[in-house]
């Protein structure tokens, strides 16, 4: 089921969310229907507050564009980018590394508004599975910045929050057009 993409002003977006200890059937509902919703949006990732939930869980699948990493480790092996997605986590964690790039970024609840985004250029994510298991990812390119981008997300971060003050000067009308219409 497609569920309403909550918008710039919502609170849930800026609540440090819970975390996730049981994976029962409303998970797994929430799961299917994050990621069909995902897709009809035409997004690369979607985290469990732009749902309007409040818990550590998020989607990514950026399979669309096999060449957008240089590489990518799962638990010490290369693997193909198709093998993994769509990507469904739970309470992950992350390490960045120390070199930063430039890169645009959306997201689905800020509509209309798109920016370039200093970020890492390669993570290490520890992302918990559905099933108990456990990946442990290393990689760079959009699939890092992806990660980075909705584990913001369930930590209450935005990608505007990350502009460059020059930048977060030049958008605040927008956002708070945004944050009146939304809120």
């Amino acid at each position: 089921m497609i569920r309403e993409i909550v918008q710039y002003g919502h609170p849930v977006l800026r609540q440090r969310c819970r975390e996730v200890d049981v994976v029962d059937e409303k998970v797994l509902e929430l799961v299917a229907d994050m990621l069909d919703t995902m897709i009809d949006a035409n997004g690369v990732g979607l985290a469990a507050p732009q749902v309007g939930e409040d818990i550590r869980l998020a989607v990514v699948d950026v399979s669309h564009d096999p060449e957008c990493i240089s590489y990518l480790r799962v638990n010490g092996k290369s693997v193909d980018l198709q093998s993994i997605m769509p990507l469904v986590f739970i309470n992950p964690e992350l390490e960045c590394g120390q070199a930063k790039e430039f890169g645009m970024e959306g997201c689905l609840s800020i509509r209309g508004i798109r920016a370039e985004v200093r970020r890492p250029e390669e993570i290490k994510a520890t992302l918990p599975q559905l099933d108990g298991s456990l990946l442990i990812v290393e990689t760079d390119g959009l699939l890092a910045r992806a990660l980075q981008h909705e584990i913001d997300h369930l930590n209450g971060v935005l990608f505007v929050d990350r502009l460059p003050a020059v930048a977060k000067v030049s958008m605040k009308n927008r956002l708070k057009r945004l944050f009146g219409e939304n809120s």
